[in-house]
Parts: structure tokens; sequence; C-alpha cells
């Protein structure tokens, strides 16, 4: 695949020396999911609002489907749709005519059945000659998407979408992100639910305090996740591993009290039967034992621990 939004060396800072944003470089390939995963205040809806050209770069490049944000900026923003945090909609205006003027704004032809579909595919059809004061939290937040998808971008960005929303709500979405991928349509997503992005992104990225810690596919983090640690307690502590466990690659803990093992959940065996068995040849008394699993939670708590 090829990258369809490129940013080289990205910094952002403000007047009273703040950096937002500090040497960020990122490659989104076409038609992927991308979740970027953060604390409040990492700059998540800054890097967002610097690609699509709402806040302007203190240095550094980006470009949209080839096109410079800068110079080209019409062609850019042209190609992007963007689903902000804030509801901000005009109360009084029904919810077919919102999604018809957003269209309208990127100077596309009317098309009446291109803008119902949308509406059926977020379950906001039946509501479509509602006002927009009629509408609760989540579906205005539809309404959001749907202007956002009104002009048919090519990348579409979604900043904490289902904030706010029900459960029931959070997964609907979770089908139309599924539904727009298989339409081609690059997808970014910012979010605070872990599980957001364990159920529908391709890669996984982590940014706090303006930098760019992790980008990794799902899948290879999900390896992680599958890899459990057998801690194991001992009568008496050792200094070092016994050649007869080396094969084992054990970790040694709590200064010699305790041995951990780290074995995949995923594999034919786990070796487990076998450890134990070699741990009585080997000299070694065991007295308590327990499993520890890694989650895509703890990983990124981890991450952003170490970054503070």
């Amino acid at each position: 695949m090829s990258s369809i939004v490129s940013v080289q060396d990205l910094r952002k800072s403000y007047a009273d020396g703040f950096e937002a944003l500090k040497n960020v470089n990122l490659e989104i390939e076409e038609g992927e999911i991308l979740a970027l995963l953060g604390p409040n205040g990492a700059g998540k809806t800054t890097l967002i609002s610097t690609i699509c050209g709402i806040t302007v770069a203190t240095s550094g490049k980006i470009t949209v489907g080839g096109y410079d944000t800068r110079s080209e900026f019409r062609e850019a923003r042209a190609l992007i749709g963007l689903v902000p945090q804030e509801i901000n909609l005009e109360p009084f205006e029904t919810v077919k005519r919102t999604v018809q003027f957003s269209r309208g704004l990127f100077g596309k032809p009317r098309n009446d059945a291109l803008l119902d579909q949308i509406l059926k595919d977020l379950s906001l059809y039946d509501k479509k000659d509602n006002r927009i004061m009629t509408l609760s939290g989540g579906m205005k937040r539809r309404v959001l998407i749907a202007k956002a998808l009104s002009h048919e971008p090519r990348v579409l960005f979604l900043d904490e979408p289902t904030a706010g929303v029900d459960v029931e709500l959070r997964k609907d979405m979770w089908n139309v992100v599924a539904r727009l991928k298989e339409q081609g349509v690059t997808i970014i997503l910012t979010t605070h639910y872990i599980e957001e992005a364990e159920a529908i992104a391709d890669r996984v990225g982590v940014i706090n305090k303006g930098e760019i810690l992790l980008i990794q596919d799902k899948a290879d983090l999900m390896v992680q996740m599958g890899q459990k640690r057998l801690r194991i307690e001992l009568d008496a502590p050792v200094t070092s591993i016994p050649a007869a466990l080396a094969s084992y690659q054990l970790e040694i803990a709590d200064d010699g009290a305790a041995l951990v093992y780290t074995y995949d959940t995923k594999g034919e065996r786990t070796g487990i039967t076998t450890l134990l068995n070699d741990l009585q040849g080997a000299g070694l008394k065991m007295v308590d034992m327990e499993t520890q699993q890694s989650s895509l939670e703890e990983i990124f708590v981890g991450l952003v621990r170490e970054d503070a």
C-alpha cells in the first residue's frame, strides 16, 4: 500500500514556548484504519487539526493524496472528512439539509441518492426531516459523521467519535467504520477506549506529550497480548538460572525469590508441565505460582508511564 497521508518532521509550538507537537513523523497507508491512543493533552487533536489545515504548523511538511496541505490546501482538504470532538450543529436545521449544506461547501453537485444512502448507513434516514435539536447526543454525533462523508472524502478523521455514546451505538459506529474501509476510505481514529482500537484498527499508534511513542500493526500487538507470564515463587532464592533450565529463557525476579516464564497462549504447547518437572530436577522447590497476561491497555499505560 502507498501512503495517502505523509507527516514529516512536524512541529507545533506556541508563543509561550509550549510544544504541542515535537518532530512528528507519520505515514498513513491508503485504506487502513489507524487508531491513535493517548492521554488528555497528548497532542491527538492538535495533530489531526494540523493535518486538516485548521491549525498552522510551526515547521514540517504534510501531504494528503500527494497535495501539500499549505501550498495546495484546497486540493488536500477536499480529500479529507473530519468528525470533531465537539458537537456544533445548527439546532433548528433538519438532518438532511445539514448534510446537503456540507456537501455544497465543497462544491459538489447535488446527489440526494448518495446522501440518502449515507443517512441509511448511519441509521439516520428515518430522522432526515427532524430538526437537530430533537436528536439525542449519539444521533447528533452520527450527523457529524454524515456531514464529514457528504463530499466523498478519501481520508476520514474521527476525533473521539464515540465519546459519551452508549455501548450499542458505539458498536454500530464500528460497523459503519468497517463498511467505509471496504469502500477504500482511510480512517484515522483517536480514542480513549482501548477496546475500540482492538476492535477495528489495522495499526495502533501511541502519542504522548506531542511525540509518537509507537506505531505498530495491531496483529503484532495481539501477539504480545497472547503472551502470558508464569511467575514461580521459590522456597529459597537463587542467584542464577541453572544450566538445565537455560532453554526456558527464565527471568529472575524479586532478588532471586521468583522466576518468570513467558509463553505463547496460542501455541500448541505451553511447556509449563515440562518446566515444572525440570525445576524439580534442577533442585528448585516451588512454593506458589501465578499467571499474568499483557493487554493492549497495559502496553499503552506502560509506554506513557515510561515517557512521563
